[in-house]
């Protein structure tokens, strides 16, 4: 009996097909993307942002590189079957070489979509200002050579631009279309500020379309009724977790330091149990008792 094999790529398709719109939350780590299986996500995202300040505490500035990214995914993906977008910046180098390795190096490390986005090599938050992008000849040569080094035809491109705070709404529905014609097959346009505008890339683009709901940025935070009626196929919610995590980690910190003792925050805790039952602790304990067992 053959069981037939289902790429990441695919089935992260089938997630935006099956789902309208699509709710892709962000997973720090390997434990966060149980809880969001757990939570009943069919998608998860790891953020550039969240790569660099969660994993190497620096800000999302173009610092990071692909090992670093690779390291992340790969510890998701060996414990979690959700597929998973990755942010992957400018594509990490210079050239198509450079974007050619990125695409498929996520493809090995079982990641299911990238984004890759037109701003230049040293770049920014997308919700910062004084971002500079470059020409759209050159985005749309970063897709081409994206599509061009697939190994699994299903893996996602999906092109994200940032044009719309340098260049306006227009520049940015000409760049999205720009690069669907040169093979991107989802479009994330970064830090809409009106629900109509995401209409008119839904329209113009004939793809599907990412809405970025992060906290704290331009971007109101729409419900997923409010964007399936403007026609958006994904809702993202990069960092939100890792923002609840850090404040609660803050919280706790500030307690023990401050009353010798946890006491006061212990109700604020994942508990032992509760942990043990994310990660599958028991499962594993129960085989390492029947292996011990045998060798007996």
């Amino acid at each position: 009996m053959t069981t037939q094999f289902r790429s990441a790529g695919a089935a992260f398709r089938e997630a935006v097909k099956t789902e309208q719109p699509l709710q892709v939350v962000g997973a720090i780590n390997a434990n966060h993307a149980l809880l969001a299986k757990r939570a009943g996500f069919k998608a998860i995202y790891l953020s550039g942002g969240g790569v660099a300040a969660g994993s190497l505490g620096l800000p999302d500035l173009g610092i990071s590189t692909l090992d670093d990214v690779l390291t992340d995914v790969r510890r998701i993906t060996d414990v979690c079957d959700l597929p998973l977008l990755v942010d992957v910046d400018t594509g990490f180098g210079p050239s198509a070489f450079n974007i050619a390795r990125t695409v498929q190096s996520l493809i090995k490390f079982g990641a299911g979509a990238m984004h890759i986005e037109d701003q230049v090599g040293a770049k920014r938050c997308g919700h910062r200002p004084g971002k500079a992008i470059v020409s759209q000849g050159e985005m749309v040569d970063r897709i081409k050579a994206a599509v061009d080094a697939r190994t699994d035809d299903d893996f996602v491109i999906m092109a994200r631009t940032d044009a719309l705070a340098v260049e306006g709404l227009q520049a940015a529905i000409d760049r999205a279309c720009a690069c669907v014609e040169a093979g991107a097959d989802m479009i994330f346009p970064e830090a809409m500020t009106d629900l109509t505008m995401y209409r008119q890339f839904v329209d113009a683009v004939k793809v599907p379309v990412l809405a970025n709901i992060t906290e704290f940025g331009a971007t109101p935070l729409f419900t997923t009724d409010e964007l399936q009626g403007a026609g958006v196929s994904l809702v993202l919610y990069p960092l939100s977790a890792f923002r609840a995590m850090n404040r609660a980690a803050e919280n706790v910190y500030q307690a023990i330091r401050r009353d010798g003792t946890q006491q006061a925050v212990v109700d604020t805790m994942q508990t032992r149990a509760q942990l043990y039952e994310s990660i599958g602790y028991h499962d594993y304990e129960q085989k390492l008792d029947a292996l011990f067992a045998q060798q007996k």
